[in-house]
This record gives C-alpha cells, sequence and structure tokens, in this order.
C-alpha cells in the first residue's frame, strides 16, 4: 500500500491497474461509506473547475468532509524556503502549516502550478514535496509538475475505448495556445501512455518544445521494459499516421521557460498544429481527447470537439472515479 499519491512513477503497473478496476466499480456503483469520519484538506494554489469539484464531490460520495483552503486569498500565504527570514507576503512555514493540517485532516491534496521564472527550481516540486517532508498525513498531488490523476483517467478512458492498449499508437501532440502553459499533463501522459506499454509518439514543432529530459527519460525506460516504443517526431503528417489515440495539449518551450515574450515569437509561428478534421483523418479512426479547458478553434476545431471521437469530457468524468479510487487505495480501503 502506498503512503502518498504524488506521481505514477512509483506506484507499479499492477496497482494503477488495481486502481481502474476499482475506478469501474465506482462508476457504476459511486456511494459507499468508506470514509466516514475521514477528513481532507484540499490546498489550491492556483485555480481549479475539474479538480476541486472532482475531489469535493468524490470525497462526499465516499463519506467523507472536504476543507477547501486557498492559501494567500481565504487562508494565510506559506513560506516554503528553510532557514529564511520571514519578512514577505508569507504569514507562516510550511513546517507550522502541514504540522497542524496533520492533527486536523487525514489527508491533505496540493494543486500548486510552477513559478514560470526558472525551471531548475520549478522541476524540483518543492511545494508538493514540503508537504511530503513536514506533513504526517498522506499527501496528494492535484497537479504541480505532473499530473497524475489526470494519468488515470486519460488510462481509465484509453483502455474503455481501445480495450487492451499494448503497442496501440498513442499521439501526444503538442497544440497551439496564445500563451505558454505548464508541462504537467504532457508530462503525465507520456508517463501513463508508456507505462501501459503503448507505443507512443511526442510531437512537437521542433526542439526547443522537448518536454523534460526526465520525463522523455522516463517514457523511453518505460517502453523498453514493456516490449515499446518510444518516437520523437516534428512532421505532423507521419506522427498522426496510424494513430490509435490523440491527445492534444499545449506547453510553453522550457529553452525560453520564464520569457513569455521571446517565446511567443516562436509558438505564433505553430498555429497550424490546431488539431483539425484533415489530420483526424490520417489516423487509425483514433480518438481525441484533451485535459480541458480546451480553447476552441485554437487548439482543436469546433467539428473535432463536436465529433463522435472526441472522448474529453468521457475523461473528465472519469477524474471522479479514478480519484476516488486512488483515495481509498491510500486508506486500504476495499469496495
Amino acid at each position: 500500500m502506498q503512503k502518498h499519491f504524488i506521481n505514477t512513477e512509483n506506484w507499479s503497473k499492477s496497482e494503477l491497474e488495481d486502481l481502474l478496476t476499482t475506478a469501474n466499480t465506482l462508476k457504476n456503483h459511486p456511494f459507499h461509506h468508506s470514509f466516514k469520519n475521514k477528513s481532507f484538506a484540499l490546498l489550491f494554489f492556483n485555480p481549479s473547475m475539474r479538480t476541486r469539484t472532482s475531489f469535493e464531490l468524490g470525497i462526499s460520495q465516499l463519506g467523507g468532509t472536504a476543507i477547501i483552503l486557498q492559501p494567500g486569498k481565504d487562508a494565510w500565504g506559506i513560506e516554503f524556503e528553510p532557514g529564511v527570514v520571514m519578512n514577505g507576503d508569507a504569514e507562516e512555514h510550511i513546517q507550522e502549516v502541514a504540522a497542524v493540517l496533520s492533527t486536523y485532516v487525514d489527508a491533505i491534496a496540493v494543486r500548486a502550478f510552477p513559478q514560470f521564472k526558472n525551471w531548475q527550481e520549478d522541476r524540483q516540486d518543492k511545494v508538493i514535496n514540503a508537504f511530503v517532508k513536514y506533513a504526517s498525513v498522506p499527501i496528494i498531488n492535484m497537479e504541480t509538475v505532473v499530473h497524475p490523476c489526470q494519468e488515470l483517467a486519460l488510462m481509465m478512458t484509453i483502455k474503455k475505448h481501445l480495450g487492451v492498449v499494448q503497442n496501440k499508437k498513442f499521439l501526444l501532440t503538442w497544440t497551439y495556445h496564445p500563451k505558454p502553459l505548464n508541462t504537467a499533463v504532457a508530462n503525465s501522459a507520456l508517463s501513463i501512455a508508456s507505462k501501459f506499454g503503448m507505443d507512443v509518439t511526442l510531437l512537437c514543432p521542433n526542439k526547443n518544445y522537448l518536454l523534460d529530459k526526465k520525463y522523455l527519460d522516463i517514457a523511453q525506460q518505460n517502453c523498453q521494459v514493456e516490449g515499446s516504443s518510444f518516437t520523437i517526431s516534428h512532421d505532423i503528417d507521419e506522427a498522426y499516421k496510424d494513430a490509435d489515440f490523440v491527445y492534444a495539449k499545449s506547453w510553453g518551450a522550457l529553452r525560453f521557460y520564464g520569457d513569455p515574450q521571446s517565446e511567443f515569437k516562436q509558438r505564433r509561428k505553430h498555429q497550424h498544429f490546431m488539431v483539425d478534421q484533415q489530420k483526424m483523418a490520417l489516423t487509425n479512426q483514433a480518438k481525441f481527447s484533451h485535459c480541458l479547458p480546451l480553447r476552441r478553434n485554437i487548439k482543436a476545431t469546433d467539428a473535432v470537439m463536436d465529433s463522435d471521437y472526441c472522448v474529453a469530457i468521457e475523461e473528465a468524468e472519469n477524474r471522479l472515479h479514478t480519484q476516488k479510487a486512488m483515495m481509498l487505495s491510500l486508506f486500504g480501503e476495499k469496495i
């Protein structure tokens, strides 16, 4: 039994398979009393719609209580640096926050995006790792530099539509957005698709848009273990060809991290990466999805979003079921 849910790298494929089996059961039988008298603190350092709704509702459906906190808004701002002289905006240190919350609740969930200033700093994921260090209850990642909850929902959706996923072609395609976004969902999509033995293709405009080497290496290593392939492509037609599942996401070029003006000069050249019917026609009748939110006719066309092969709404729903399964697993609860 795992103590925390920080990423899927620390969970075995069989453990994740068990979570998905439980999630499918919960989809048909959502209400249980497993978390009666249990409480969860959900800390949102960034905005949320699906994550907040699915966690708060899921905890309620299992009989528990969710406490929503927004540090710096409806809760005190938090300092994370060790040994710092706290003469800035933060009112309390993570050491006290984590310790106190651990005496109140049974688990703490954290959503904390990177600061988009220095990738070498942000990639260390200091916020959630500080909670792991100083708290004495399970910690759940609601999105930081990875998004493991989205991974579970994505794989549940893929398996529903493809059945056996081994060696099915999974295309993760970069797509346009008017500003650079977090790489978390892209990192996680590579991790989960490769972990389940899919033939993974990463499509992006050029090497500037490659993901961090850590996640490229994870995908490569997973594919080696599973006997599948990992391919990096900058050729749109070749990447879409014969794909079984197309997953779109925009992210910022790490080369220009912290410099959005310079980055925009690069990204504005690649608006043609938007997912459209012509690209999807190159696939093996692939399903299409996106983590949402999605800007229509920027990331994907209306025709793609309104098609019968778009399963983005289903993936969003599956967040509810997979997160409940994950939380049950952390406490060793069965249904």
